[in-house]
């Protein structure tokens, strides 16, 4: 079984899947990352690239992660990006891998990079596509899901719950060694807040510690 996550950004994949990954490579399952953008001038220096790029392979070998994809697209920018260029490069990734399960950002995340990643993975995973992902679930990122305005948009309301309670302490240590993600505390993107959030995404369902989703579609 293949497994995909698309984040728009390095790290993404850890706050919204990371225990979710842990689980799934310690069942014997293939998880690959696609990151969508990258640091380009003049928002970000060239430096800065190649250090985050380093990075997040160095978090993603901790993991397990069987390959990681980096579509280079600008960071900030991809509402400046053709539509159908990123659908294209999505199409080309998933049809060399063929996925059966695909995590991708949430609809109504703040920012725009991700909603222009959901709806172009969305285009993607169409089941007209030959190797379409037979299930497709959209993960919460901390402050980026929840700080839109839920009386405008989307909320983000899961319905799905990884029990993530034998994984916790090992996403919490592959979000520490995103060197320049991780805040302090009270900040959301702190690892006392993503603790938090696990334990209480858990509670919802009587676990421990689980990663909460919204189920895009599922073909049985």
């Amino acid at each position: 079984m293949n497994v995909l996550i698309i984040a728009p950004h390095t790290g993404d994949e850890v706050l919204g899947c990371g225990g979710t990954i842990s689980r799934l490579i310690d069942e014997d399952i293939s998880v690959y990352v696609a990151i969508v953008t990258k640091g380009m001038p003049p928002n970000f220096t060239t430096d800065t690239a190649i250090q985050e790029k380093a990075n997040v392979l160095e978090v993603h070998e901790y993991l397990g992660i069987t390959e990681t994809f980096f579509l280079d697209f600008p960071a900030l920018g991809l509402d400046t990006v053709p539509h159908n260029e990123l659908n294209e490069s999505l199409q080309d990734l998933i049809s060399s891998l063929s996925p059966e399960m695909m995590f991708i950002p949430f609809v109504s995340d703040l920012n725009k990079d991700s909603q222009q990643t959901f709806f172009s993975s969305l285009v993607s995973t169409k089941p007209d596509y030959e190797n379409y992902p037979k299930t497709v679930y959209a993960y919460e990122t901390l402050s980026n899901t929840n700080w839109n305005a839920s009386y405008l948009t989307t909320g983000f309301q899961p319905n799905v719950y990884f029990d993530i309670s034998d994984h916790l302490t090992i996403k919490l240590k592959a979000f520490s060694m995103c060197q320049d993600k991780v805040m302090e505390s009270p900040h959301e993107r702190s690892l006392n807040t993503l603790k938090s959030l696990a334990i209480l995404r858990g509670s919802t369902v009587y676990k421990h510690a689980a990663e909460a989703f919204v189920m895009i579609r599922e073909v049985v």
